[in-house]
């Protein structure tokens, strides 16, 4: 799935996403430690992996959007 990054913290590399459906979702760490993703900026167009659906759907994995 693809998503805009909504907010980014580069000290804690956390953040949010905002699906292509309008669903704004949190990240944390974990989602971009085994990734290339070392800093993302606000507005940046990014894939993401999910787990879970409705109120328990999170973020797993962030990476850059190669192929929009």
């Amino acid at each position: 799935m693809q998503a805009t990054v909504s907010k980014y913290d580069g000290e804690t590399f956390s953040g949010a996403v905002l699906t292509d459906s309008g669903i704004e979702l949190p990240f944390t760490v974990h989602a971009v430690a085994d990734t290339p993703v070392r800093h993302l900026r606000v507005g940046q167009r990014v894939r993401i992996e999910t787990t879970g659906s409705g109120a328990t759907l999170a973020i797993t994995r962030v990476e850059f959007a190669t192929h929009l």
